[in-house]
Order: structure tokens, then sequence, then C-alpha cells
């Protein structure tokens, strides 16, 4: 299983992600799992990886919590989660989509 995790320094929220993802992976038996981080540095790079803000979670080169309608750029992102939009999705929201 490939995941990545890719943010850029201006927006906080990926430490969180950071950790619920590996939070989820020890849930789901996959700690054995590399999470690699991809730091994006210009809207090139943004443009260039179809980044469509930090933190974006990709598995096997998918971010399973796109809708379709995301603009690609350096900004933060926020999740749909059950308690309202957040900066990172929850870790019951990580461990359903890496079962």
């Amino acid at each position: 299983m490939r995941v990545e995790l890719l943010y850029f320094d201006g927006c906080p929220n990926w430490t969180v992600a950071e950790e619920r993802l590996h939070e989820a992976l020890r849930s789901v038996g996959r700690d054995d799992v590399h999470v690699a981080k991809v730091r994006v540095g210009s809207p090139e790079e943004a443009e260039e990886l179809g980044f469509i803000g930090s933190p974006t979670i990709r598995v096997a080169g998918v971010d399973p919590f796109a809708s379709g309608g995301e603009q690609v750029g350096l900004a933060c992102r926020v999740y749909a989660t059950p308690d309202g939009l957040r900066g990172s999705p929850t870790t019951a929201q990580l461990v359903e989509v890496l079962a």
C-alpha cells in the first residue's frame, strides 16, 4: 500500500493529519506502511502534482476525500467530518479509507 501526505509549510494542519494517519494505519494493522511526505513548495509544483490543499492524503495514488471540484493551489484544505469542517480527516475517516 502506497500512502502519501502532501503538504506545504504555510499550513499547520498537516502535522495533525500525519498523527491521525499513523494512528489509523496502526488501527488497521498496517503500521509497517511508510507514509511518504511530499512538501509542495511552489504554485508550479502544486499544479504539477494536482495538489488541492494541505494536507492531501493519497492512497495508491488516489485522494479518497476529493470531490472533483477542488482547485489546485497552495492553500489549507478543509474536510467534512462528523464534527463539522476541520483541517484534517478524523482517525475514523482515515481507518475507513485504509481498511
